[in-house]
């Protein structure tokens, strides 16, 4: 008998939620860096194994939004939160919840939603700590399990399957069991590239960056990729591209070697930058770039 279950990963931004999702796949499919509020749509990742498969939902951060893309950041969560059968909320280990994780919380409970507390990033902290987070969180609300994990270092992985096990519905497979995300692939190389400036260029830049892929044409031996990189000003136009293009060479080589090995093929990448300003506030622009409401 088939089963499956959609499991929702959420919580605060930069308490590890991408890198959760690719250790439990097993595959790097969200992109993954130290800074907050890396993801921006609901990426979904697929795990099956025989019968089993797994459907993860992974969504932005909880904050308080800004600008009409943190609106649709906070509105694509609210839209998961009633779509899945299971949450694995995720805190860190020495964290308090606030205020958006209560709300989140509550609105879980309502809906009676099953809950998993995932408590990451335990490696940075002392045991003490560790209990007395567990003690503090878990007396808040009546979560299904608490699991202290290292998403990093893939440590409690297997402890959030054996809990999720007993959860699953008998159901068909919702996708075909070779599949590991339904982002589309041009979504993937657009992250991809994402990422590689979110690593490399200074830290006001990377919320004012969107990555749209205008070209993506697979011939026999080779992938050809053009992609437009829209950033708010000049001067981040600037750093993007760095002296006699030498950063915007370096994102492009590494966003390629991701993009080849992902697609066990040659990959020729054709990167521009152009401003757009005050983008994340401008419903139009957002809707072009990929940040639409589709329901």
């Amino acid at each position: 008998m088939e089963k499956t279950a959609f499991i929702l990963i959420c919580g605060r931004p930069n308490v590890g939620k991408s890198t959760l999702l690719n250790a439990l796949i097993g595959e790097k499919i969200a992109i993954v860096s130290a800074k907050p509020q890396t993801t921006r749509n609901r990426i979904v990742g697929v795990l099956t194994k025989d019968e089993t498969q797994y459907v993860f939902i992974d969504t932005p951060g909880l904050h308080k939004p800004k600008t009409k893309l943190g609106d649709f950041m906070m509105h694509s969560v609210g839209q998961a939160i009633g779509d899945t059968d299971v949450t694995l909320f995720v805190i860190e280990a020495d964290a308090k919840l606030g205020d958006s994780e209560k709300k989140t919380l509550e609105r879980l409970s309502k809906n009676g939603s099953r809950v998993i507390l995932i408590i990451n990033k335990i490696d940075k902290v002392n045991k003490v700590v560790l209990a007395e987070t567990i003690k503090s969180v878990s007396e808040q609300y009546d979560f299904h399990a608490v699991i202290p994990i290292s998403a990093l270092n893939k440590d409690g992985i297997d402890i959030i399957f054996e809990e999720l096990e007993p959860l699953l519905i008998e159901s068909p497979h919702f996708f075909p069991d070779d599949i590991l995300t339904d982002m589309p692939e041009k979504q993937l190389v657009a992250e991809m590239i994402r990422e590689k400036i979110l690593r490399l260029t200074d830290d006001e830049i990377p919320h004012g960056v969107a990555v749209v892929i205008e070209e993506f044409k697979e011939k026999k031996n080779v992938i050809s990729i053009r992609a437009e990189i829209y950033c708010e000003r000049e001067s981040h136009k600037r750093i993007i591209i760095g002296k006699n293009g030498e950063m915007l060479k370096k994102i492009g080589t590494y966003a390629r070697q991701d993009a080849a090995e992902f697609f066990g093929i040659n990959v020729y990448l054709d990167l521009w930058v152009k401003v757009k300003e005050n983008w994340r506030d401008r419903p139009t622009l957002l809707s072009n770039f990929g940040f639409k409401d589709e329901n």
